[in-house]
């Protein structure tokens, strides 16, 4: 397996990620943070597993002003160009809108995949070869690709993809439709029928046809973008995004393609995969002990406690009698305690409630 200066990546790094609020801060999200103390963020684990496939120089980063810092100190090797730093919080449709028009100057040969920061990969040469798969699939196709994980729970926090025809035995299928978060029922009859895999929000398409999808999904705004050119170009970019980014939509990357493109394909894989953005799923996703408990590089005494997960901060040890099924969480100037299960929503309600009436400097 080689890289190819034809490959290009976007790293959508710009999100508050509030839903493993209270480790993940507005002024420090997760994608930014140690979170398993490896040495590495999530952000940083993500690059480091691009660039094994992609060019550095090929790899861009989507964040935004407020966390553009943290992207140039964690990263110092990637050209300064290759962070797309935007003036107001939108979705990840403009983000990828941006990048695409960034990459077709540089190459209108590329193709290109589209990679959260914020997900955990337990194999990595198969997910290296799957990657690679779709991208030589992408250089002569007029599809998008997203990838896919067989449901190994009815996960309700989740996308879900449903397939269609068969393109490739087995392997890849057009998409029938797609369910953003169902409720734990569905999630279940998805599973159970088979027909679905689990959205991971990797896409990989050519430059051009992402650039035909983004002028569906931003018909007013996309085109404008495409007539700047002459000297000083890339200046001009930076004025045109700082003016009128505000004026795209608030889209996220999944709706846009799925409701806007009409081929959209998913590959069935296998690379053993979890979303990190929520506390349940990090649960799910992680090596348990014999009690059910996942404790995060925390100092813990457990006694008669099952089914929680763990995360203090390194100097406070946490003794734990008799509590089932919990999120317990201290960071900094907030301890949560709640009921692990769906949590994305409780960890919303809180979120807003604690923001009313504590202010900001809380979240």
């Amino acid at each position: 397996m080689t890289t190819s200066n034809n490959n290009y990546c976007v790293i959508l790094a710009g999100g508050r990620g509030r839903r493993l609020w209270p480790c993940s801060r507005n002024k420090h999200p997760k994608q930014f943070v140690d979170f398993f103390s490896t040495g590495r963020t999530l952000l940083q684990a993500t690059f480091d597993r691009m660039r094994r496939l992609i060019p550095t120089d090929n790899i861009y980063i989507s964040t935004n002003h407020e966390y553009a810092h943290y992207v140039l100190d964690q990263l110092p090797e990637l050209p300064r160009e290759n962070v797309l730093s935007e003036p107001i919080h939108r979705n990840t449709a403009p983000s990828v809108a941006w990048a695409t028009y960034r990459i077709l100057r540089r190459n209108s040969e590329a193709r290109m995949v589209v990679v959260p920061s914020d997900q955990a990969v337990f194999n990595e040469q198969q997910f290296m070869n799957d990657v690679s798969e779709g991208l030589d699939m992408a250089a002569d196709g007029h599809f998008v690709l997203a990838l896919g994980i067989m449901p190994t729970r009815p996960e309700p926090g989740y996308g879900y993809l449903q397939k269609d025809e068969s393109v490739i035995p087995g392997k890849v299928y057009t998409v029938k439709s797609f369910t953003e978060k169902p409720d734990r029922e569905f999630a279940k009859v998805f599973m159970d029928s088979g027909e679905f895999l689990w959205n991971t929000g990797l896409y990989i398409t050519s430059v051009q046809h992402m650039r035909q999808c983004m002028h569906r999904i931003f018909p007013t705004v996309m085109p404008e973008s495409e007539h700047l050119s002459g000297e000083k170009e890339l200046e001009k970019e930076l004025l045109f995004i700082e003016e009128n980014f505000p004026a795209y939509p608030n889209v996220s990357l999944d709706f846009g393609l799925m409701q806007h493109c009409e081929d959209v394909r998913v590959m069935r894989c296998d690379f053993g995969w979890a979303d990190l953005g929520m506390w349940h799923s990090v649960y799910e996703s992680l090596r348990k002990s014999d009690d059910d408990n996942v404790v995060i590089d925390s100092d813990v005494i457990l006694d008669d406690a099952k089914g929680n997960i763990i995360k203090l901060p390194k100097g406070t040890l946490g003794i734990i009698n008799q509590l089932d099924g919990y999120i317990v969480a201290l960071k900094d100037n907030v301890l949560l305690i709640c009921k692990k299960g769906d949590s994305s929503a409780l960890i919303r309600k809180y979120v807003n409630e604690v923001q009313l009436k504590y202010g900001d400097d809380f979240i």
